[in-house]
């Protein structure tokens, strides 16, 4: 028998830690290869780390709500694989480099060790990312988070801690604390008023992933100055076009073709020709960014939205953009995306029109400086301007509302910018071949 090593695989450049949302196997549990092992959460997405080998979980190296780093070791698995599964090598055969580096290693571990014992035993508290966001989410300050008892490894408050606590603390009084300091007193936000709770109504506590979303826009709209342009787009030549080629499109493709990947081709090309969209804020700096990854909307069955991402979208053509949309969507219905799959987004758009809205005043997808919503298309009448004098028809038309960060984008270019993407609609080839 030999022991494999499950490791936290890389999730993304940007990706350095991972929090343990739960264990889909127990110790003695036979697992296959490409089978989940435990699922866990980073401030991107949630997803499942499946194993590598057939083999039985005979070890869990870590717990629920515990925070492991990129690489490293979670669990052992029991293989009757032979060598390259092994967790540790011959003794005999190490070399006495390694014998070096082993004792280099050994003096590191006992460094951090110290280190550790030595954090342990100071006012400081080590606590988990899902465990700070719950904290800030519910306006729970320092001082009081660290009262709370925890039932982690070493006292540290895990996800259960966290709710009971909050349980306890809405019925109860807010414990006193120390007075803070005068500065300390000033930044300390308000507490939030009670809310009156009437028989029969239903309290739902917020999800993971809820919370982290409420964050993010009330962040988002305390940091960028939000204005908005409006435009109309008659986009009757694509939905006739649509309606012509996409039988045979699927037949060809196996693929669906909707909407979303030809506005998608068209937002593509208007960020291409105006650049200064396609940027972010840092402090007092802007960064003009080379690729145009495109972050596209998407709801999640409980309800919550989540934004994957279209790396280098102008470089697609529309077959490769639809595939690239459908693929996307699909994983995040089925909730496969990897967070590699939400990073790297420098503009967003949000389709609201899915659910019969004709406009809306989408909220600036951090640190991005714009997102375009599509409103829904209707069949609308419409005055139709020919060489022979003007007349009523039936044409198929749709808002864009186009939100953006007036810290960085003024009107002009925020207007401009919206009216070339309703410019390359209008000019869509009604006899395009794909």
């Amino acid at each position: 028998m030999a022991r494999f090593e499950l490791k936290l695989p890389k999730m993304g450049e940007s990706v350095a830690e991972a929090t343990i949302t739960s264990w889909l196997k127990e110790v003695g549990d036979t697992i296959e290869s490409d089978e989940a092992v435990l699922e866990i959460a980073t401030d991107k997405v949630d997803s499942e780390v499946p194993s590598e080998v057939d083999g039985v979980l005979v070890e869990k190296l870590f717990n629920v709500d515990d925070v492991v780093q990129v690489g490293q070791t979670i669990a052992i698995i029991e293989t009757d694989g032979d060598a390259g599964t092994t967790t540790e090598a011959p003794k005999a055969e190490a070399k006495p480099e390694a014998a070096v580096a082993a004792q280099e290693v050994s003096k590191t571990m006992e460094a951090a060790k110290v280190t550790t014992e030595a954090i342990a035993s100071s006012d400081e508290r080590f606590y988990s990312p899902l465990v700070k966001n719950m904290a800030k989410a519910e306006g729970i300050a320092q001082a009081e988070l660290d009262t709370i008892a925890g039932t982690g490894k070493d006292g540290r408050v895990t996800k259960n801690d966290m709710i009971t606590y909050l349980k306890d603390r809405s019925g109860q009084p807010a414990k006193a604390v120390a007075a803070p300091s005068a500065p300390a007193a000033k930044a300390a936000p308000k507490a939030a008023a009670p809310i009156a709770v009437s028989e029969g109504d239903e309290i739902i506590e917020l999800t993971r992933m809820g919370k982290m979303i409420s964050h993010h826009m009330v962040q988002s709209v305390q940091t960028s100055a939000h204005v908005q342009s409006f435009i109309e787009a008659d986009v009757t030549n694509i939905w006739n076009w649509r309606k012509k080629v996409k039988d045979g499109f699927a037949k060809r493709e196996g693929q669906n073709l909707t909407f979303t990947p030809i506005f998608m081709e068209a937002i593509a090309k208007a960020l291409r020709e105006f650049p200064m969209m396609n940027i972010s804020l840092q402090g007092d700096t802007i960064i003009k960014k080379k690729n145009i990854n495109l972050g596209m909307a998407a709801a999640l069955p409980d309800g919550n939205l989540i934004v994957p991402v279209i790396k280098n979208a102008d470089q697609l053509n529309l077959v490769g953009m639809t595939k690239a949309v459908n693929d996307l969507a699909g994983r995040a219905r089925d909730g496969k995306l990897t967070p590699d799959d939400v990073q790297g987004g420098t503009y967003t758009v949000t389709n609201v029109g899915t659910f019969g809205s004709i406009m809306g005043t989408p909220i600036i997808n951090q640190p991005q400086v714009g997102i375009l919503a599509l409103g829904a298309i209707r069949k609308v009448p419409a005055v139709i301007e020919t060489p022979d004098g003007d007349f009523i028809g039936i044409r198929y038309k749709m808002y864009l509302s186009h939100s953006y960060d007036h810290r960085v984008v003024n009107g002009a270019l925020g207007g401009q910018f919206v009216k070339a993407v309703k410019d390359y609609l209008e000019a869509w080839d009604k006899n395009r071949e794909i």
